[in-house]
């Protein structure tokens, strides 16, 4: 992460805007990448991490991210901020952690 901007904050919300302010598509994206850092339990079921939730954020799709996750995984910390950067998402920074 070399951007200053991304490495000033801690917890964190992607939004399903661009910074133009288009929707991102598919209309489930905030749960795939959700999905990505979830397990499945005993029960056979899906549990999102308790770092990474899909949410809903002014209306809007999104992912919230808790800043603990920068330190117990911080590859998959910088993978969600890449992912943002990469398509171009707004970001809420300075924010309570994952609801």
């Amino acid at each position: 992460m070399s951007d200053p901007e991304l490495n000033s904050f801690h917890s964190f919300i992607i939004l399903g805007l661009t910074s133009k302010g288009d929707k991102f598509r598919p209309s489930d994206w905030a749960d795939r990448l959700s999905g990505i850092l979830s397990a499945f339990r005993a029960t056979k079921k899906m549990q999102y991490s308790p770092y990474v939730s899909p949410g809903d954020y002014n209306g809007e799709k999104a992912v919230y991210v808790d800043g603990a996750l920068r330190d117990l995984e911080p590859a998959a910390y910088a993978f969600l901020l890449d992912f943002a950067r990469n398509n171009d998402l707004q970001i809420v920074n300075s924010v309570c952690p994952v609801p």
